[in-house]
Formats: structure tokens, C-alpha cells, sequence
């Protein structure tokens, strides 16, 4: 007996539910899509944060240049000579520009890893700030999801223009 008014309370409930149907689907549902690499790309910040980081690795870059041109123009030497050198000369020099080349190598190894993980910390700061505007984006729009990866997306519901605004806007 006791579970007759439970069974009557869930019928109720879910004819209620049933009737309620129809205006909750005429509610509008309304979403956007973010393309970030266009933000990565386009932002003011975006761009600020390259800079940034060109700025800071490029005396290290130019080093590394010119340590592998002094190495090739080292290596081409040694070819050239060779053959007119004595055995121990020979495996001297083999020996140096292959130590050369090792530091060459590690020093190429440290640099790509240590932009890695710059760039990695400034994009993190732009995705942070666009996250922001997005959000506010939504919230002023009354937007009910923002996507940020899709297979597929319909141009129209592409707000990325709107964010890259505002998010320079907010820059400024």
C-alpha cells in the first residue's frame, strides 16, 4: 500500500513534466563556437606575447647560428684536408668536431626546450584573458554553450571576430 502514493506522486510529476515539454523547447537554445587558433594568430596580446618572446630568445638563436655555421665551415675545412693529414691529426680533429657537434646539439636541444615552455607559459596567458572575454562575450550575447574545438561549425555561429574585438579592446 505504501508504495501506491509514490507511484501516484511520479505519475504525477512526469504527466506534468510531459505538459511542461513543449514550452521548454521553445526556449531558444543558443551557441557559438571560438576559433583559437584565429586568437593565437590575431589578438593584439597574441601577437605582444611573440614578440615578447622573440625578443627574449633571439640573442640565444643568433648564438646557435653561429655555432652551426662555425661548425659546417669547420667540418667542410676538415673534409678538404683529410686526405693530406697525418692519421693521429686525422682523428684529433674527427674527435674535436664531434664533441663540437655534441655541444652544438645539446645547446639546440636546451634552447628548443626552453621556448617550448615560454611560449607554452605566454599562450596560457592569452588563453586565460580570451577565456575571459568569451565568457563575458556569452554572458552579454545570453549564449547557452561556446565551443572551442569542432569537427564542423556553421560560419554563423562563429563568434570569434567579436572575441578577438573585444579581447584587443580590453588589451588597450
Amino acid at each position: 500500500m505504501k508504495s501506491l502514493p509514490r507511484h501516484f506522486t511520479l505519475a504525477l510529476l512526469l504527466s506534468t513534466l510531459a505538459m511542461a515539454a513543449p514550452a521548454l523547447q521553445a526556449q531558444e537554445f543558443k551557441a557559438g563556437f571560438v576559433n583559437t587558433d584565429r586568437i593565437f594568430r590575431e589578438a593584439t596580446t597574441a601577437k605582444a606575447a611573440q614578440a615578447k618572446l622573440e625578443q627574449e630568445f633571439s640573442r640565444r638563436e643568433k648564438e646557435l647560428i653561429d655555432m652551426g655555421n662555425t661548425l659546417k665551415t669547420a667540418t667542410e675545412k676538415f673534409e678538404r684536408e683529410a686526405p693530406t693529414m697525418a692519421e693521429s691529426q686525422r682523428t684529433t680533429r674527427q674527435r674535436q668536431l664531434v664533441d663540437q657537434d655534441r655541444e652544438f646539439q645539446r645547446k639546440r636541444r636546451e634552447f628548443q626546450e626552453d621556448l617550448n615552455a615560454r611560449k607554452n607559459e605566454e599562450l596560457a596567458q592569452v588563453l586565460e584573458r580570451a577565456n575571459k572575454v568569451v565568457k563575458q562575450v556569452a554572458e552579454a550575447e545570453k549564449y547557452d554553450v561556446i565551443l572551442q574545438e569542432a569537427v564542423y561549425i556553421n560560419p554563423k555561429h562563429d563568434i570569434t571576430d567579436r572575441v578577438i574585438k573585444a579581447l584587443n579592446g580590453a588589451g588597450k
